[in-house]
Parts: structure tokens; sequence; C-alpha cells
């Protein structure tokens, strides 16, 4: 178990979360979700210990054991790859390589013998003679070829030493395993892969990432940054979604009625305070209203960008003719002998795992790259917007954020520009730093901007979504579902093809597979989901779950709904002849005769009564308004049912 206390952290004068209490617990698994620079990768680092909160503590067990994705892929350039993955147990990598030392260099005596006899005792201790197969079936699983484990980890490209260091994270048999955005290097296949994994992970889970699918893949809790706090809801990414607008929900309903009260309250007092009869009920008045501490929602951390593409004239009714296109690159071929047209306001999702090459198909259409064999022929009037997935293809100059943009429209006028940066969220003194100062939300929306400037008319965007978060990643979406070019894109995120493919295109070993319909439709053709083949099966699932369990929710809500109905109307009548005593009494005590001194034993009873009711009063005040809040959240639950 890791507990937290009071926890606070500060980025410059803003406030990312405060006054923070929770505890993460063993077997969970957290989804950690929050907008760009909400404070994601810092809570983590502070729970691992690399950055220190300005307030607070993190209590953490003495033996846990923290699985970290380490971003230290230089350390092992000329590391064998199934070697990375050993040194995840740093004790057994050190007994196997000192066996290996002892081996080759050392002749077998008495004392070698004792050596060897404990090495193989701390080896079989640790599960060693299992942990190279243990070892070569992550890498597998991660789409690490067995024919290159034995080969130095230079041979491979950025992306898939990260899926080296991935599985010597994962070899470590970590209590509690944190990841940083694990599938943005991954394709679809080891996505999957990696969720069956953390499914059937026997420690807790700590993973941040902005994949909505992914969450409800893996997650059985939320973590939410947000509105200056770190909050725990319990089920899935969808789950949480629903939680947190029915608490919003509720919070606004609750500060309609606290205004509603404080205005009765206003009026009365207004009404009244001037007659002596009713005075001390104003002056009562003005007590409660000023007890009353007014309910506020902080802002919102989450923003989501004002993505709109538009085209400056519409392309011919061609947009390109790729014909019998192949790519090789040394021995190594990526694209083999695909042959299609993509026709007017089509877009298209490229789908395949990594390295078949999806990112080389876009480089071709953009004219950076050339092709082994085949050709392109672009249609008439098309006019490219390029999003590379390596933002330095286009953010390599030393200038700010404004400039850049700028340097490809000097004949707009000031406020246009700025104000297409804000639109983006590059907002105030952002719009002056420089681009190598960008986080990789920041640079990818940058990018955006300048695509929405020039007003293209086909689209060629590879892997848009990384480093971008959910909020952007859907706005993105439905800017292109609405956007009238045409769009190629290549993407792992489910969701979010989802919202605008109208053709699938899937590359293979072997040549290709062009679909023409959405991707739901791709997948009933296909039987089964390429990018998440439990997808079906787990529909299916839910589908054919016996309703005894809905019914059984269904009456009980019903029950609560009768429960609460009699409340509230029982605590009515009770506040209305409470009300009803009070004002006798109070006539009673507007008589002159009854301060007289022999009446000053029925003055003392009287007084007592009206204490006394009045106090009544206020608990059933309360009592009413607590009824009121359950039987308004009940009925509102209901309505969304």
């Amino acid at each position: 178990m890791i507990n937290i206390s009071n926890l606070g952290v500060n980025f410059g004068k803003q406030v990312l979360f405060e006054s923070v209490n929770f505890q993460l617990n063993p077997g969970s698994r957290y989804g950690v979700v929050g907008a760009n620079g909400s404070g994601k990768s810092t809570l983590m680092k502070i729970l691992i210990g690399e950055v220190e909160p300005e307030s607070g503590e993190v209590f953490l067990p003495s033996n846990i054991n923290l699985g970290l994705l380490k971003q230290d892929q230089f350390k092992y350039e000329n590391t064998p790859i199934l070697d990375v993955v050993l040194r995840g147990r740093p004790l057994l990598w050190e007994a196997l390589a000192e066996k290996e030392k002892i081996n080759q260099t050392e002749s077998i005596n008495e004392t070698i013998g004792k050596k060897l006899a404990d090495l193989e005792t701390t080896i079989a201790d640790n599960d060693g003679y299992l942990a190279e197969a243990e070892a070569t079936e992550l890498l597998t699983g991660l789409g690490i070829e067995t024919s290159v484990i034995k080969q130095p980890l230079n041979i491979l490209s950025g992306g898939y030493k990260l899926r080296v260091l991935l599985a010597q994270c994962l070899f470590s048999q970590p209590d509690f395993l944190m990841l940083d955005e694990p599938t943005n290097h991954l394709d679809i296949n080891s996505i999957q892969w990696l969720e069956s994994y953390l499914q059937d992970f026997k420690g807790a889970t700590f993973v941040i990432s902005h994949d909505e699918h992914f969450l409800n893949q893996t997650s059985t809790h939320i973590i939410d940054i947000d509105y200056e706090t770190v909050k725990i809801y319990t089920g899935n990414y969808t789950q949480f979604q629903a939680a947190k607008a029915l608490e919003r929900q509720q919070k606004e309903q609750e500060i309609v009625r606290q205004e509603k009260k404080k205005e009765e309250l206003q009026q009365f007092i207004d009404r009244f305070k001037a007659k002596a009869t009713k005075a001390r009920q104003a002056s009562s008045r003005g007590k409660q209203l000023d007890k009353i501490e007014d309910i506020v929602i902080k802002r919102s951390s989450r923003l989501a960008p004002g993505f709109a593409f538009d085209i400056e004239r519409p392309s011919g009714k061609k947009v390109f003719d790729i014909k019998y296109l192949s790519k090789q690159y040394g021995n190594k071929s990526v694209l083999d002998n695909i042959n299609f047209k993509m026709e007017r306001d089509e877009k298209i999702a490229v789908i395949g795992p990594n390295g078949i090459g999806k990112s080389t198909l876009i480089k071709i259409l953009t004219d950076s790259q050339k092709p082994s064999e085949g050709s392109v022929e672009l249609g008439y009037e098309v006019k490219i917007g390029y999003f590379p997935q390596d933002h330095k293809e286009l953010l390599n100059q030393n200038t700010s954020a404004y400039e850049w943009l700028y340097s490809f429209a000097p004949w707009e006028e000031i406020g246009k520009i700025r104000g297409l940066l804000g639109r983006v969220l590059i907002q105030g003194d952002d719009v002056h730093k420089q681009l190598k100062a960008l986080s990789g939300g920041e640079s990818g929306r940058l990018i955006f901007s300048k695509v929405i400037l020039e007003k293209p008319n086909l689209l060629l965007l590879d892997e848009p979504t990384n480093h971008m978060d959910i909020e952007s990643i859907n706005a993105l979406g439905r800017a292109l579902q609405e956007y009238p070019g045409s769009v190629v894109c290549v993407s792992h995120n489910r969701n979010f093809i989802d919202q605008f493919a109208t053709s699938i295109l899937e590359l293979k070993t072997n040549g290709f597979e062009l679909f023409k319909g959405s991707y739901r439709e791709y997948l009933e053709k296909q039987g089964n989901d390429y990018l998440d083949r439990s997808q079906i099966s787990v529909d299916r699932g839910i589908e054919s779950k016996p309703k005894r369990q809905n019914n059984k929710a269904w009456k009980f809500m019903k029950k609560e709904l009768n429960r609460l109905q009699k409340g509230v109307s029982f605590k009515e009548k009770e506040i209305e002849d409470l009300e009803t005593k009070i004002q006798i009494i109070d006539e009673k005590l507007a008589q002159s005769d009854i301060y007289n001194p022999e009446n000053q034993v029925q003055l003392q009873e009287l007084l007592s009564k009206k204490e006394l009711n009045n106090q009544k009063l206020s608990e059933a005040n309360d009592r009413w308004e607590t009824l009121q809040i359950e039987l308004e959240s009940i009925q509102l639950q209901n309505s969304t049912d």
C-alpha cells in the first residue's frame, strides 16, 4: 500500500494540486488521466522519489519493488537485447554474469566450486533457468523478433528500443508497475498484448495514458487530476466519465438551490426588517444568510483546442492514384505492390504493425521519399497539409511559436496569428516560447495551427494523437469528421479512428487490403478486430449478461425513490407544522401583557418552546435538504439510464 498525505505541488504560480490525500492498494490497476500539464508525470515522479513536493508526504513500504519504464536506452547501446531485459532483475543478472565469467576465466578449485554452488542457488531462487524463455516471451509480445534478440540494442530504432526497456521493466517482477504513456511507441498488436498482460498482472499498476480504449481495458480505478486536486474513481474510464459528469451536475444543482435559498432569505429580510413584529425573524434570517458558505467550482484544467479545418478550394474527383508501389531499404521491404486510388472527400485510416511501412507511405505521398518501384500521381488542384510523427521534421528552427507560424503567412494581421495560436491553446507569453521548449502536446497543436492557416484539401497525418490529451484527441476526431477535404491518417488509437474514418487501409507483410466503409463496418466484415481482437467478445459478453442484475438494480432504485419521496413529503409537513407553532408563539409574544410581572412564568415557557421549535425547525430543514439532494440524484440517474 502507498499512502499519500496532504500532498501539494505548484508549477511557478500555478497550483497543480493541493491538500491531496489518497492511498494506492495492492492488486488495483490505476489509470491516470488529466490534461497536458496538469501534473500526471509530476505525481509519478513524486511517488518514486524523483521530485520533492511543496508539501505533504508519500509513505512507501520499505520492501516495495517499483517497476519503472526508464528512458535510458543509450546506457545499453552495445548490450545484447536479451541481456538488457535480464538486467531487470539485478540480483539474478549479477549471478548469471559472474557464473559466465567464472566459467570462462577460472579453473575450478574448492573455493571456486563453493562460489559456483552459491551462484546456482541464487539463480534457482530467482527462476533463473526459466529467465531467458520468459524474457524472450516478453520481447516477442512487444513485437521484437526472436532472430535479433542476441544482437546489440543499437540495431533497433528508437521506438523499438523503448519496447525493450518496457520488457525490462515487466521482467523485474515489480509489486507496483508504473508506466508513463506506454502505448506511444507501440503498434496495435503490441498494445493489445500489453492490455492482456496488465489484465493478468498480479501486482498493482499506475499507468498514465490518453488512450480511452486502453484505459477501459486495463483500469479498475481512474486517478483524475483536475480542479487543482487528485481524486480516485472506482471503475474504468467510461464509468469515471459518467461519475464525474454526475458530480458536476449535482454541484451545479446544489449551487442553484443555494442561490435560491439565499434569494428567499434576502427577500424575507428586505420585506420584514422594518416591521417590529418581524424584526427578530428578519435578524434570524440574516444570521442564516451570513452562515451560508458559497459553493465554488474551481476552473477545470481540461481545455479542448478549437480545431476546425477548412479548404481553400476542392481538389479534383481523384485525389491520388498509387500504382504498384513498393519500397525497400536495403534488403528490407516495407511496402509491397500497393495499388489503389483515393476519391475526393474520402477519409482513410491506415493500420498495420510497426515496421510495415505506414509512415513511409505518408512520406511518399508528401514526396519527401521516393518509392523503389511504382508511382504516385496526385489529382487536380490537390493541396497537402502534413503532420509528421516526429515533430522536429517541421519544428527545427531556432525561433518562437509565434514567429514560426507567422513565417507561413507574413501578410496576415498579428491578431489573426495570435488568435489562431489561442485556438490551439498556445496563449499569453507561451506564444513566445522557443520551439525546442514546447511540450509534445504543444508542438503537435502548433503544427495543426499551420494546417488550419493553409487550408489544404488533403491531410496526411502520421500518428497525430501521440502526446495529445484525451480532450485534444476527441476535438481532433470531431474536426476531421467535419472536415470538407480528404484525409489519410496513420493511427493506433481505436476511438479516434472510429470518429472519422470512411475507409480502412490495412498494410500487411504480403500486400494490403483497402476496405470501403467505417471502422465498425470493417470489424463486422473481418469477424475479428485487428486493433483489438477482444472487442467483439467483450461487447457480446456485456450484451449477453443476464438482465436479472439490471432488474435487481432497478428495483432497488425504485425502492429508494419511493423512500426518499415519502421522506421529503414528511419533512415538508413537519416544517410546516413547526413554522405554524412558532407563528402562534410569536403572536402571543407580540401581546404586551405577556411581559407583565405576573406572566413571567408563562413568558419563560413561551420563549423555551420557541427556542426548542426553532432548533427542531433548523434540524428539519437540514434533513429535508439532504433528502432532496439524494432524491434529485436518484431521479437524475434514473433519467440518464
